[in-house]
């Protein structure tokens, strides 16, 4: 008995307390990755644009952050140089959903989402993965991909190929590809800048030449 006249719990059911704890704190963070903008922590509202590491953000956020030049000062945003790095994202509503924390709510479901899948109705919640097609911007579910096989883009019809797809909020594997992806990127275009240098330098020292 404990001293409050209730039985003491066991070791082994407050560890399993505290990992079901861990799981919904887990599942939480999880949820709350597709409904924040990742640059700062409000609450995403369309137009919503991601990057090439397949991170949320409000697009108007991010816009006023390029212009004040603060992206490139963080660690997490700083391959973000020009509105080439962004794709605005075209999202499905899900029309279902209501925010009970706009609403005023005291519960809330971290599994309601306020997009969904337009072939598939899944909603956006993480879940389920969700690529972006980085030519047009359209947003479906793998499960979609998987269950209608076309040449086409699954929402608007137009240019679509695998290589395009960009994982939304992908696990920690693909995105150490995606960044050694942005940074082989960036140093073969620094490479080639200089090269560019190098051959107008030439050009302007035999122009000289030829002037002497």
């Amino acid at each position: 008995m404990g001293a409050d006249g209730g039985t003491i719990p066991k070791r082994c059911e407050l560890v399993k307390t505290k990992k079901r704890d861990e799981k919904i704190d887990k599942n939480v963070v999880l949820a709350l990755k597709w409904k924040i903008c990742q640059l700062t922590q409000e609450k995403l509202r369309k137009p919503v644009a991601i990057d090439k590491l397949g991170r949320l953000y409000n697009k108007e956020a991010l816009f006023d952050a390029m212009l004040s030049k603060s992206l490139a000062k963080s660690e997490e945003t700083k391959h973000i140089k020009k509105m080439k790095d962004i794709k605005e994202a075209n999202l499905t509503d899900n029309n279902t959903y209501v925010d009970k924390m706009d609403k005023g709510g005291s519960s809330i479901d971290h599994n309601e989402t306020q997009f969904m899948c337009p072939v598939t109705s899944l909603p956006m919640n993480g879940f389920y993965k969700f690529f972006i097609n980085w030519k047009c911007g359209c947003v479906f579910s793998e499960k979609a991909v998987k269950e209608v096989q076309s040449d086409a883009c699954h929402v608007c019809g137009g240019e679509y190929h695998v290589d395009d797809l960009i994982v939304i909020n992908p696990d920690d594997a693909t995105l150490a590809g995606y960044k050694q992806k942005i940074n082989e990127s960036s140093e073969k275009s620094s490479r080639k800048r200089k090269d560019v240098k190098e051959v107008l330098i030439s050009a302007n020292m035999l122009k000289k030449a030829k002037q002497n």
